[in-house]
């Protein structure tokens, strides 16, 4: 969003207590007076209200107006609650009109990646920002920097400040044609791709198996629908008492008392009509008889004999009763093609009759290990050896999957073995996946090999772990090549791997689960790359969701993916999330 904005904007950074306020109050002035027409967007770390109590607009919004928008003859604004999450930086800048503007201020939001000043005052006490942050171009402070080239003013110059914005928003406005064209090229480079680009062109060049098998329901679970399923019966197939009482006409409410005339059981019926003044004593589940529209609950009757008499005045016709079709009418659609099934799937085909199911037919995924140093565990470990995880990971993450594995174990450092483990792969499965040997300066052995079998392409993925990622085909067989690190293993299937599967298999339109949270600790990253730790969620005292990191974040530390229950995803527009900020989570239960 921030590249893509016809305007340019400008950050105001610093601790609290410089004064970013005061300075800005006093140069808004001064940049209107030069022309300027700005929009301001000024970040708030704790809950705020824009309208006085006991206005109009106050009393509305607190009464549970999600969204408020007053309007005057002067201005109109919106206000919108926002309690599940705070809302992101490029939505914020989506609202303004920037046809009306010339330059966008900001002031606050110094962990996120865009151009600023830093205001810096000695007094404040507080380190400098600019060190470790690209992102400013300048320095506004009280004294004299020496180590550095940024462009530097006195924080009480407003004169000054105000000719770097009004320079900057001028020279901004008109970039240059080439600066363009080699932004956009580099953006859609296949040798530096971000984690959505890489996702996305994986999955354009993945098709669905189009075998499908009958499947008994009883062995359906995890399978994906290869045709929808209809209902052949009304569900209920019958009207029946949505609870244990007394089923009466509906006609017939003003009457002292009724005089019951059966007893019907779930699994039984009253073969009779109704007539009025009689009542049918009524189990959950059983069908109403003819003209018994109305149940009256157990707890609201007295039956004395054979007459029941009903302690409430507020019987409505019709209460309490489930009518035929009132769930699924015949005919309804009830899943539909490429749904995955679950235990409820398999309850809900189960109800409707059905013994078995279309199904797409099980992927069949090749999976081995490459490198001399890699070694079997089981055997007495060599010098400088590791042994072999990456290979197990893999394979138990396409078990989740219901795939079925053909394991081709470790492959040696040797180019015409592993020419021929690939053939024989590509031949046996519907995807081939290895690990090792796709990063820079790793052996080419894996490469040459790849060379000669196939198109594939080794991308430079914009993310950590699981940088380097090998993709392409070897005889029309989607291939992965992932990287050597047990961590990165994981995060590059869960990322890449998993979203083309669950397309191969049939699944329509799948999307991981993301939530927000709020950070418990500190958690840094890098500008411009999407950083993917490992986490733990979960909820404190007051209900609210809440996330902290495993400890150290190794792309080797194969332990803190089996303590995480969830992968923490940080932007690359941000470096650093503070304590008590959003930030998403991807919950792994059910993926690993």
């Amino acid at each position: 969003m921030i590249k893509s904005l016809p305007i340019p904007i400008l950050g105001f950074a610093a601790y609290s207590g410089t004064g970013k306020t005061t300075l800005l109050e006093a140069l808004l002035p001064k940049l209107t007076d030069a022309g300027l027409r700005i929009g301001m967007l000024k970040h708030a770390h704790h809950n705020f209200d824009v309208d006085k109590e006991g206005k109009d607009s106050y009393r509305l919004r607190k009464a549970g107006a999600s969204q408020m928008l007053i309007s005057s003859r002067n201005r109109f604004a919106l206000m919108t609650e926002t309690p599940e999450s705070e809302s992101e930086f490029d939505y914020l800048l989506s609202r303004f009109d920037t046809e009306k503007l010339d330059i966008i201020l900001v002031e606050g939001c110094k962990n996120i990646a865009f151009p600023k000043i830093e205001l810096h005052r000695v007094e404040v006490g507080k380190p400098w920002l600019y060190p470790n942050d690209n992102n400013i171009i300048a320095i506004a402070t009280d004294e004299v920097v020496p180590d550095t080239s940024l462009p530097q003013m006195s924080i009480n110059d407003l004169e000054a400040i105000a000719k770097f914005v009004v320079d900057y928003a001028r020279a901004s406005k008109q970039p240059s044609a080439a600066k363009t064209e080699s932004a956009y090229c580099d953006t859609l480079s296949p040798a530096f791709l971000s984690v959505t680009q890489g996702q996305e062109k994986i999955l354009s060049l993945v098709d669905t198996v189009t075998e499908t098998q009958t499947c008994p329901v009883e062995q359906s679970y995890g399978r994906v629908l290869a045709s929808d399923v209809q209902s052949p019966v009304n569900v209920p197939q019958y009207t029946n008492s949505a609870m244990d009482g007394y089923a009466i006409r509906g006609d017939d409410l003003d009457r002292a008392q009724y005089h019951v005339v059966a007893e019907v059981l779930a699994g039984h019926a009253y073969p009779h009509a109704l007539e009025k003044g009689q009542a049918v004593k009524i189990m959950t589940g059983a069908p109403t008889p003819e003209f018994a529209d109305t149940v009256v609950m157990r707890e609201q009757a007295t039956e004395i004999g054979d007459n029941v008499t009903f302690n409430s005045a507020s019987i409505k016709r019709g209460q309490n009763v489930r009518q035929a079709g009132e769930d699924l009418p015949l005919g309804a659609n009830v899943f539909n093609q490429g749904q995955r099934i679950a235990s409820a799937e398999m309850g809900m085909i189960a109800s409707l009759g059905f013994a078995e199911c279309s199904v797409f037919r099980k992927l069949k995924v090749a999976v081995f290990s490459t490198g001399d140093e890699v070694q079997a565990p089981g055997s007495k470990q060599q010098e400088n050896t590791i042994y072999d995880s990456n290979r197990f990971t893999i394979m138990g993450l396409l078990e989740k999957l219901g795939c079925d594995i053909i394991d081709f174990g470790i492959l040696e450092d040797n180019e015409a073995l592993m020419i021929d483990a690939l053939e024989k792969a590509a031949e046996q499965a519907d995807v081939v996946i290895t690990s090792g040997g796709v990063s820079v300066g790793d052996a080419d052995y894996i490469k040459l090999a790849l060379d000669k079998l196939g198109q594939i392409d080794f991308w430079r993925i914009n993310m950590r772990p699981g940088r380097p990622l090998a993709f392409g085909h070897i005889s029309q067989k989607p291939f992965f090549g992932l990287p050597g690190n047990p961590v990165a293993v994981m995060v590059s299937f869960i990322n890449f791997v998993e979203p083309a599967l669950r397309k191969m298999q049939g699944e329509h339109n799948w999307t991981p689960l993301k939530v927000n949270a709020m950070a418990s600790e500190n958690l840094r990253s890098r500008q411009g790359r999407t950083e993917f730790s490992r986490g733990i969620y979960e909820l404190d005292h007051s209900g609210q969701l809440t996330v902290r990191t495993t400890g150290k974040q190794g792309s080797g530390i194969l332990r803190s993916m089996s303590e995480a229950n969830c992968l923490i995803e940080i932007s690359p527009s941000v470096d650093t999330v503070k304590v008590g900020e959003s930030v998403t989570i991807i919950p792994l239960q059910g993926r690993i």
